[in-house]
């Protein structure tokens, strides 16, 4: 084990860039389709959550994650766990990185991704709905595509929207969501929201959508009319239909059908737009994209 290194989130994380993780990305999804497997096991209120993935030349990656709500009482972290990275040629253990490092990078450059390819390059105007961390994440993966554009938060709760902004410079506070939303030329939502946030009569043609909080099956940020109106793409069709409810409750619904989804990351050569579209990206996240993030991660770990 001694040669086995543990990769911890600040040393992991100042050796990291969002435009080479996207190259990354991209290149991942060049390779053979990826293996997934999610295991949940429970004691009330806790849960093991275990993430798998195997893609052939690239190796395979284990991410079990701990979340025990109980903890902050404790002033204690209430989600911990690990990534496990195993070699593709012969399985040996490559190396542990740490939980939150692999997630924020993975979560933020999956959006970042798309947005490279589905948002208009002069984007001037960036909404971020939601003040958490991964909205702080957010802000610093857009920054690196678009450096000259204006920022905006948006949080239900302002006190929380005014501390992210004091935290980053430059970045304003929004007041009025749906004013906000209309004035965005890229609005990033990552929230916990069950009844959607934007409406599809606020957006306007040149807009692009990116969606990342909905991740259970009665998890909505945007109404019908947004997706009906957006040309809609997703990092996966396997980690988003059947599971999430931002494409589950409008397919079930019947206010779209398979074909308005338009492709997934493993066709990213159909990630285009033209100037009067509006496109949508749903951030499914995935085992698979946890995997080549890591190996991004370790590559560059090696490399320095």
């Amino acid at each position: 084990m001694t040669d086995i290194p543990f990769i911890p989130f600040d040393q992991g994380e100042a050796l990291l860039d969002w435009i080479g993780l996207t190259d990354a990305l991209a290149a991942g999804h060049a390779l053979p389709k990826a293996q997934i497997g999610d295991t949940f096991l429970y004691r009330d209120p806790d849960t093991l959550l275990s993430r798998a993935a195997w893609i052939d030349g690239l190796g395979m990656a284990v991410k079990t994650a701990t979340v025990f709500p109980g903890n902050p009482a404790d002033g204690k972290p209430m989600v911990n766990g690990g990534l496990n990275l195993y070699a593709d040629g012969d399985g040996t253990l490559e190396a542990i990185v740490d939980f939150h490092l692999v997630t924020k990078w993975k979560t933020a450059g999956d959006s970042l991704l798309a947005a490279r390819r589905l948002a208009r390059p002069d984007s001037e105007s960036i909404l971020i709905v939601g003040a958490g961390n991964q909205g702080r994440a957010l802000h610093a993966a857009y920054t690196a595509v678009f450096p000259d554009a204006q920022f905006s938060v948006w949080n239900r709760t302002r006190t929380n929207a005014e501390a992210m902004a004091d935290d980053l410079p430059g970045l304003s506070v929004a007041d009025d969501l749906e004013q906000a939303v209309r004035a965005a030329d890229i609005i990033t939502v990552a929230t916990m929201s069950t009844d959607p946030l934007i409406k599809g009569d606020w957006l306007r043609p040149g807009q692009h959508i990116d969606l990342i909080g909905a991740y259970r099956p009665d998890m909505r940020e945007v109404d019908d009319t947004a997706i009906t109106r957006a040309r809609v793409f997703v990092d996966s069709f396997d980690t988003t239909i059947g599971h999430i409810g931002e494409i589950n409750i409008p397919l079930e619904a019947g206010m779209i059908t398979r074909d308005h989804l338009i492709a997934d990351y493993y066709g990213l050569d159909r990630f285009n737009r033209s100037p009067e579209d509006i496109t949508l990206f749903k951030n499914g996240g995935g085992a698979h994209l946890d995997l080549m993030t890591s190996r991004f991660i370790l590559d560059r770990w090696q490399a320095a």
